[in-house]
């Protein structure tokens, strides 16, 4: 490994969660990283410094028509780059990978699900002869695999045989079952491939005779066939056969059962080497490795094993393995782990997450494989490989931090806090307990903005987060909702505690300040709070009612604390900025929303050079030629009661802060089905885009009031497009996925809105069923 260290390495990886793990992967190797995050500006790296690289490492795209990832890959079939090392990284490989592998020397191919082994992949790589051999053959001079090839068919065994020894395999051929059974006596063969339909006796009588002859125990075999039947899969089976291939399965795959049959026999065939190869090899695996016997007792070890657990030599054989390697905190723990049940049972546990304990104590997270060791027929005990998953543990923990924390504060967000507001919520249900919600908006936040800078409404966000969080009990939960508002979850509090406590707050603010650039600013807010004391109350509404509590503390003169009372504080509603709530309602009730309809034009009818001076008149020639279909997106507004237009900045937080989108997306749609359709009766090539929220996506109550609308209507499916933004489309990718599919099985479309504005990948994407 140490030859690597110090080399060269062009990293193209879209992705930037994966490009970092394969930086930090690679670079714990030595080797020195020049990493790009697109493949065009790849391209125009690769021509500066093509001669200084030792190798390239690509990951490459898991969707089609990449255009820029074609043209790279086509690059690298240029004779001027054909000297450089390339390890491509891919999720599936398709036509275009497999044919590079074909042509190109050089090359290696790991899949992502494997991608453990690229780094062993990459040194082989580098350290391989110029002259590369062809991709497939292997060199027989290499231990490989010895075949004999049974069929009666002179024809069908020369076409085999030619197949086989061309991919590196050592192939005898036999006629008959007398013919191969006396070879096999005679000879030396890890694998007989036998034909079932032959003259005298058929394949599976081979297949038990190698296998109950002790001379021939130890190959393993394999029937091909012409005719697929389930009683000749049964027999061969039952017979010992190992895999069932039939004669017109393409090369590719008959070779690639090959392979797979040689891999497990290779795995066979070094368990029977002798206890000195087999440290050896142990002491090469780069993941920890030991035996269990029937009784829990340690019987080999590797040094990847004690490396991790921290365990200095000599190995512990003949100890626990239970004392030795896991970590528990109680016998509950202990007697729960499938891995102690697993060394017990005649069972394989693969890809298993359990903790181990490390000579200082701590637990490390590991995964593991048992696999049961079987000798001559008897069981005795187990083998078991692990590897220390810490950093990936801390890749997913950071993940999840970044989701469900404020970047900023360094609080829960948003969508966190209303998880746990839900839960609280339920908790009181079954536990007969009252808890209360702190609804805090900061004084002057925006005037601090205005004159100092957002840099300094930056730091009085971090300043009251501080604040807060030095002066909040253990129990209680506190997020930052967005903006310079604020909330706080408080568990087990009647309505006189809850109010000591938002006062205790505020007091903690009211005597801070914060200096910037040389200037003090003081800190004070308005505190709403709002009693979880009605059965059946939802979050949306307590947040409303802690919202209303902190608007009265506002205009009462801010700085100032108010315990939400629903009989004095209702009539305050519509005073206040949260009059909106009821607003909205009363739209949808008595159709105070209006639909505005936006054109939309293929660019391909329009004349870049013969533009009319006339507003609108490109629009008025298209569609009055009536053979043109029409396309309009659904603008949604809102009409006041003096006949003023409202715009959905004003109206559409307030719906998604008290969980009104699905309501308002419901009246949308309803409405644009009643008015497509008394269009579509006129003129019917007519396409509307509707505009869908996160909230609606993730609801499957929502789905069915869309399907019954859509089914009801005599509006064309076909003629509806689902708008959705990205960051929908992914926050919660399997409701999006149903949702999608359901409508789309109906007929209806969906395209992607504000694409590349949030943070996901063309692979998150792929997910989705596709939009048009």
């Amino acid at each position: 490994m140490s030859s690597d260290k110090g080399k060269r390495i062009l990293l193209i990886e879209e992705s930037a969660t994966l490009r970092y793990i394969l930086v930090k992967a690679l670079q714990r190797q030595g080797y020195l990283i020049d990493e790009q995050s697109s493949f065009e500006s790849a391209q125009t790296r690769l021509n500066d410094v093509s001669k200084s690289i030792d190798g390239i490492v690509i990951g490459l795209p898991n969707y089609e028509n990449h255009e820029h990832a074609n043209k790279f890959i086509k690059l690298l079939e240029k004779k001027s780059f054909s000297h450089l090392r390339a390890l491509l990284l891919t999720h599936d490989a398709g036509h275009d990978v497999i044919e590079l592998m074909s042509k190109r020397k050089h090359t290696a191919l790991v899949h992502w699900e494997n991608y453990q082994e690229l780094i062993d992949s990459l040194e082989k790589l580098l350290e391989a002869d110029k002259k590369a051999k062809p991709v497939g053959v292997v060199d027989k001079s290499e231990k490989t695999v010895r075949i004999l090839f049974v069929d009666d068919s002179i024809s069908i065994r020369h076409y085999y045989k030619r197949l086989l020894e061309r991919n590196g395999y050592i192939t005898e051929t036999a006629e008959s079952v007398s013919d191969a059974f006396e070879k096999a006596v005679n000879g030396e063969f890890d694998l007989a491939i036998i034909d079932y339909f032959m003259p005298n006796e058929n394949g599976y009588i081979l297949c038990q005779k190698l296998r109950d002859d002790p001379r021939t125990e130890r190959i393993r075999s394999a029937v091909i066939t012409g005719t697929y039947l389930d009683e000749v899969i049964r027999d061969c089976l039952q017979a010992g056969a190992m895999e069932c291939m039939f004669k017109n399965e393409a090369e590719e795959l008959f070779l690639a059962r090959i392979a797979s049959m040689s891999r497990f026999i290779e795995i066979e065939k070094s368990i029977e080497e002798d206890h000195k190869l087999l440290s050896s090899i142990l002491e090469s695996v780069g993941e920890g490795v030991y035996g269990v016997d029937n009784n829990g007792k340690i019987t080999f070890v590797n040094s990847a094993a004690l490396s991790i657990v921290g365990i200095q030599q000599p190995a512990p054989i003949g100890k626990s393995v239970k004392e030795t390697f896991h970590y528990h905190s109680d016998n509950e723990r202990q007697s729960t782990d499938r891995l102690y049940r697993a060394y017990g049972e005649n069972t394989e546990l693969r890809c298993w997450e359990t903790e181990f304990k490390h000579n200082e104590g701590k637990a490390i997270p590991v995964e593991c494989t048992v696999y049961p060791l079987t000798i001559n027929g008897k069981r005795e005990g187990s083998v078991v490989a692990f590897r220390d998953v810490s950093e990936r543990k801390m890749l997913e923990e950071k993940l999840h931090w970044q989701a469900t924390h404020d970047h900023l504060t360094g609080l829960c967000n948003r969508r966190y806090f209303e998880e746990q507001l839900e839960n609280e919520l339920k908790h009181n249900v079954s536990e007969d307990k009252m808890s209360a919600l702190i609804y805090l908006d900061l004084d002057r936040f925006k005037y601090i903005n205005d004159i100092a800078g957002h840099e300094a409404g930056d730091k009085m966000l971090i300043e009251t987060s501080r604040l807060l969080t030095k002066n909040l009990r253990e129990e209680d939960v506190l997020a930052r909702l967005g903006g310079d508002e604020f909330a706080i979850i408080l568990r087990d509090v009647d309505d006189v505690r809850a109010l000591e406590l938002a006062e205790a707050h505020r007091n903690v603010l009211d005597g801070s300040s914060f200096i910037f650039a040389k200037q003090s600013y003081s800190i004070y807010g308005s505190f709403g709070v709002a009693m979880m004391d009605v059965s059946g109350m939802t979050s949306g509404e307590v947040l409303a009612n802690a919202d209303i509590a902190c608007h009265i503390a506002k205009r009462s003169g801010r700085n100032r604390s108010h315990l939400y009372e629903q009989s004095s504080d209702e009539k305050n509603i519509m005073g206040s900025e949260l009059g909106w709530t009821k607003r909205l309602r009363e739209a949808m009730e008595f159709n105070n929303f209006v639909l505005y309809y936006q054109p939309i034009l293929d660019m391909r009818h329009i004349n870049l050079n013969n533009l009319p001076a006339e507003d609108g008149r490109i629009w008025q020639n298209y569609a009055g030629n009536k053979e043109n279909p029409l396309h309009y997106e659904l603008l949604l507004r809102m009409k006041g009661d003096d006949g003023a237009i409202f715009y959905p900045d004003s109206f559409i937080p307030t719906a998604e802060r008290f969980n009104l989108m699905q309501d308002v997306d419901i009246w949308v749609i309803r409405e644009a089905l009643k008015n497509l359709e008394m269009i579509q009766e006129k003129v019917s090539a007519v396409t509307f885009s509707i505009n869908l929220s996160g909230n609606t996506i993730n609801s499957a109550e929502s789905l069915g009031k869309i399907m019954a609308l859509i089914e009801q209507s005599k509006v064309k499916p076909e003629s509806l497009i689902f708008e959705v933004t990205e960051t929908c489309a992914i926050a919660n990718i399997d409701s999006a996925n149903q949702f999608i599919e359901e409508l789309k099985n109906l007929g209806c479309r969906f395209s992607l809105d504000d694409f590349g504005s949030g943070f996901c990948s063309f692979s998150q994407l792929k997910c989705l069923p596709g939009f048009c």
